[in-house]
């Protein structure tokens, strides 16, 4: 277990911070993460940061870390993705390879269900079924099952209408962005309901660098998009980017302020977290971590790429928990939103490959392994959900 202080840069909701990539699978080392020093100015931009919703400003003081053993929700998930929680306490996880999105029982009552497959999913390399993200409820009017994936041609985002006629349902989906350049790596593929109630996605550079640094592309970028796909009036560039110079972020958090986080693989040396800003460039393929040049944003955190290659992000109460690939661990790192960031290597090399954190409405944390990865691990093909308690530290 390793653990560091370091300056956190810039904690008002409209600060930010970031750039990065994707990261080798090369052997685990101990953790020697450093965090920036300063930042670079932030370009001028049209558009703040998120809203603050009342959901996200009454959390109790934290920080927290995870206490207790783990509680394991299922087995058996094949190259699980991402992890989104149901009104009802159950959970849904999407498949990379499978294109199926499976309905978890909460209470281990009932076996995985298969809530539908995605047919035109063409997986390959770390190219599939991606991220979930639902808006709304049963009582809303509408309530809509996002889900980001990798077809033939390209990566898209669809939306499906979620139905309650004798236990979850979906009707067809609707293709709501598309065009999002794909590959066999470097895809991203994170989406997120803000408390703006937009909905955010990550997406890779798809190999191809320049992709990044230019506005009018949807890849190397977070997308900020209305519920049906179109962009935001506000957005800084007029289309659906929300930042940009991104080379492959894969998590995504809002904290109790409406403040954006993120999770970015990088190349060769550095992962990063990333505190988001309307309008922000985090400098890739230019920079990769910590820079010197004005025009670009650096990272709050950088992890050297064994340590972490970061994917899921998850927050609760001044702590985000970011899942490690690579490295094999869950990150705890408190923001208290002063002067400090500090993190701490939690569960190094205990459940193999991590990809999803999430924090429930309980106040519980969701972790999601991904040790089905057909490079021969111990755990290939075995992959489960996890439930921590969260307490006070």
């Amino acid at each position: 277990m390793t653990k560091r202080t370091a300056p956190l840069i810039a904690l008002t909701a409209a600060a930010a911070v970031a750039l990065a990539g994707c990261a080798p699978t090369a052997p685990e080392t101990g953790a020697t993460a450093t965090a920036t020093a300063s930042a670079s100015p932030s370009p001028a931009s049209t558009t703040q940061a998120p809203a603050t919703s009342a959901a996200t400003t009454t959390e109790e003081p934290g920080p927290v870390a995870p206490s207790g053993d783990p509680r394991v929700f299922t087995t058996g998930l094949q190259a699980p993705w991402s992890v989104v929680e149901l009104e009802t306490g159950d959970f849904l996880v999407s498949e990379r390879d499978s294109g199926q999105i499976v309905e978890v029982s909460a209470d281990g009552s009932n076996p995985n269900r298969v809530v539908t497959t995605i047919d035109d999913v063409a997986p390959g390399g770390e190219g599939g079924l991606l991220g979930l993200a639902l808006a709304g409820t049963s009582d809303d009017a509408e309530q809509w099952l996002y889900a980001f994936y990798t077809a033939d041609a390209d990566n898209r985002i669809v939306r499906f209408p979620v139905t309650w006629e004798g236990g979850l349902g979906v009707g067809a989906p609707e293709v709501i962005v598309d065009g999002i350049a794909k590959a066999g790596n470097h895809n991203g593929g994170r989406l997120a309901i803000g408390p703006d109630g937009y909905l955010y996605a990550s997406t890779g550079d798809a190999s191809q660098t320049d992709l990044a640094q230019d506005q009018d592309s949807l890849n190397g970028k977070i997308l900020r998009m209305e519920l049906d796909g179109s962009p935001v009036a506000d957005n800084p560039f007029g289309n659906r980017v929300y930042s940009m110079g991104h080379r492959n972020p894969q998590g995504l958090a809002f904290d109790a302020t409406g403040a954006l986080w993120a999770s970015e693989f990088g190349q060769n040396t550095w992962d990063e977290l990333n505190k988001i800003e309307a309008g922000g460039n985090y400098g890739w393929p230019n920079v990769e971590g910590q820079g010197d040049d004005p025009a670009f944003l650096n990272p709050v955190l950088q992890w050297s790429t064994d340590e972490a290659s970061p994917s899921g992000l998850a927050y609760s109460r001044d702590t985000l928990f970011m899942a490690g690939l690579g490295g094999e661990r869950l990150w705890k790192i408190a923001i208290p939103g002063a002067s400090e960031a500090s993190d701490e290597a939690l569960y190094v090399d205990e459940f193999g490959r991590l990809r999803d954190a999430v924090v429930t409405s309980s106040g519980t944390l969701l972790v999601l392994t991904n040790n089905t990865d057909g490079r021969g691990s111990p755990r290939d093909g075995d992959d489960t959900l996890l439930e921590l308690t969260l307490s006070a530290t």
